[in-house]
């Protein structure tokens, strides 16, 4: 955890080297820029350019838990909010099943029984039986949290529209309990993959960030960090080869955390260079399917 009294850009990026992740001015500038103006911070970018782990360093930054909700298609308020642990309630209704005859041993009939009920059913719709999910927990939570919303495109637009009304008061009304306000505001980051289009309301109500596939020397300072066991000329050509794998027309393009398993490989084989023969056993940690393998085995093999 730093100490975030009298946090700047330059300690966010300092503090984010040390740790391993190479950050860059723009980055550091918008997690600063965020918190000042209090906004919830949208990374959009390509899968695997670390969008990610910058909310999980930030959460390390401020000592804070790093709360996740996973967005997926058909994703709803249920999974995302609270819902109510009908295990529990059933338990406890068995476990007080004597105590529910003794009270309705008074009653004539059923619609007295149905009155008694009435006032003490509300009981199993009180918050010890409600079942927090991630964004409940991140507004009801009295200690600070980051609350990650990743791969908000994958989700609905309808859930979109709930998730904008949520952040933007940080409370939730549940019919049975009452309104619940945030104890103290969330940091918030959501992440996009850029698959569709979001709303220009949630993009508003953002300090916006797009994050690319780093430069080469940015590439290679996180190979050198991340893999101190790769030679400076080992490392150059992996981070250059990754590169160039990413300019071809590949089903999925290599992340970074690709590009550091693919140079652990290669250590871990003892590898010097890229030959054909190092290639072929190894790219199974850069590259993820069956197509693009074979894509770029025929590439080098039209270059030789």
């Amino acid at each position: 955890m730093a100490n975030t009294d009298s946090v700047t850009p330059e300690r966010i990026e300092e503090w984010f080297d040390h740790n391993g992740f190479v950050c860059t001015g723009q980055v550091a500038t918008s997690l600063y820029l965020a918190e000042v103006l209090s906004k919830p911070v949208l990374l959009e970018g390509p899968p695997g350019v670390g969008k990610t782990e910058i909310a999980k360093l930030w959460a390390r930054f401020h000592g804070a838990e790093l709360i996740r909700l996973q967005c997926y298609e058909g994703l709803d308020e249920s999974r995302a909010l609270y819902e109510w642990s009908y295990g529990k309630q059933m338990l406890y209704a068995q476990l007080l099943r004597e105590k529910v005859g003794e009270l309705l041993s008074g009653a004539g009939d059923l619609g007295s029984a149905m009155t008694m009920l009435r006032g003490q059913a509300d009981g199993f719709f009180s918050e010890d039986f409600l079942l927090a999910r991630p964004l409940l927990r991140a507004i009801t939570s009295p200690e600070p949290v980051v609350l990650l919303v990743d791969e908000v495109d994958r989700s609905d637009e309808e859930f979109e529209a709930f998730l904008l009304e949520v952040l933007s008061d940080y409370q939730v009304s549940i019919p049975e309990v009452g309104t619940l306000r945030a104890a103290r505001t969330p940091r918030v980051i959501l992440t996009s993959n850029d698959t569709r289009d979001l709303s220009d309301a949630l993009r508003r109500r953002c300090f916006f960030l797009y994050i690319d596939y780093p430069s080469l020397e940015d590439e290679l300072r996180i190979v050198e960090k991340r893999v101190p066991g790769a030679s400076a000329s080992l490392a150059e050509r992996i981070v250059r080869f990754a590169q160039s794998v990413r300019r071809a027309e590949l089903r999925k393009a290599p992340g970074i955390a690709e590009v550091v398993d693919w140079a652990l490989a290669l250590v871990a084989v003892g590898a010097e260079s890229l030959e054909r023969g190092t290639l072929e056993r190894t790219l199974g940690a850069l590259l993820k399917n069956r197509e693009d393998l074979e894509t770029v085995l025929a590439e080098l093999s039209r270059h030789r």
